[in-house]
């Protein structure tokens, strides 16, 4: 008869990034850790750590670091939380920008411009949150339930949904063929990928 010790995720994790790329691989790294020991799938944990780099990103390219500093200066806030129901949010909190984030319809050839696209098709739900003057939060529902058996088996249905946000296609083609996670390949799935991106920013 096996053991089996349930590990509790932490219910919430908050901290200061630097206003531009320097904080964006320490803040993923504390979140994979952190999720990894509450025992979130692989899987969620991939789209999480995708979900607050391209949440990252936004805010410092778009959004003012919090306080009075200039850009390029001072800080944003990264928070990511497991409730009691498993539900994992992910928020990053900047000092706004021009406009209220939304996602955009990018060019084919545009570098850039598709990140609120990617969580759209990965998240659960996301939204805005702008009462508090001078703070823009974006907010997402990575998984409803991090416990639920299926959770993080988004790339199954991944093609599917993302064909909805009108994604440019090859030239008569239905889309492109889907790759399976680099996780489910069985000479992979040891090598955690992913890691080596953490300390890359």
């Amino acid at each position: 008869m096996a053991l089996v010790v349930a590990q509790e995720v932490p219910t919430s994790s908050s901290m200061a990034v630097p206003h531009g790329p320097a904080g964006v691989g320490k803040a993923r790294h504390r979140m994979r850790t952190q999720l990894r020991r509450g025992g979130v799938s692989e899987a969620v944990i991939d789209d999480a750590v995708l979900i607050l780099s391209e949440l990252l990103s936004n805010a410092c390219k778009h959004g003012r670091p919090l306080g009075d500093a200039l850009a390029g200066d001072g800080d944003v806030r990264a928070a990511w939380r497991v409730d009691t129901g498993g539900r994992l949010t992910v928020e990053v909190t900047d000092g706004g920008g021009p406009t209220r984030p939304a996602p955009a319809t990018p060019s084919v050839t545009a570098h850039g411009g598709r990140g609120l696209n990617i969580i759209t098709a990965l998240a659960d739900d996301w939204g805005v949150r702008d009462e508090t003057r001078g703070e823009v939060t974006v907010w997402v529902v990575v998984h409803d339930d991090v416990h639920d058996p299926d959770a993080g088996h988004r790339r199954d249905d991944f093609a599917a949904r993302s064909s909805t946000l009108d994604f440019p296609r090859a030239r008569g083609t239905a889309g492109p063929p889907m790759a399976p996670s680099v996780s489910a390949i069985p000479e992979m799935a040891e090598l955690n990928f992913a890691d080596a991106f953490d300390d890359l920013d």
